[in-house]
């Protein structure tokens, strides 16, 4: 017998329903919020929460380098895995793009109830 899985508060807040009520995430919309959250979030940001977060924004302005590209990596490893339990990490790839100061993050993912591969990109530019 699997236990039910919740639906979640959408995030950011959105538009108001045509019946007044507010928006909901279904699983899979709902874990991409979440992991766009955590991954933009610097930890001491959200309150009674203090090490909430993975902080890519603190890599603004710094070199687009293996070295810069490895510690991204490691961080949205390492924060995912703590603050979002619903899925397991596969891989984390940061590259850098066309443009000389942003790195693309993809990140490959599974749900832990559910083996099917998922995957999420986001483009940061490191401001340089």
């Amino acid at each position: 017998m699997s236990t039910p899985i919740p639906n979640i508060q959408s995030w950011p807040l959105g538009a108001i329903d045509p019946d007044g009520s507010l928006p909901w995430s279904g699983l899979d919309q709902s874990v991409r919020e979440v992991m766009l959250n955590i991954l933009l979030t610097r930890p001491g940001e959200r309150l009674q929460r203090p090490d909430f977060g993975a902080g890519l924004l603190n890599f603004v302005h710094q070199p687009n380098n293996e070295t810069t590209r490895n510690l991204i990596a490691g961080v949205v490893r390492k924060s995912l895995a703590l603050w979002e339990t619903r899925v397991v990490v596969d891989q984390v790839d940061v590259q850098p793009t066309a443009h000389q100061a942003e790195v693309h993050i993809h990140i490959r993912y599974h749900l832990r109830h559910h083996p099917a591969p998922q995957e999420l990109g986001l483009t940061l530019n490191l401001g340089q």
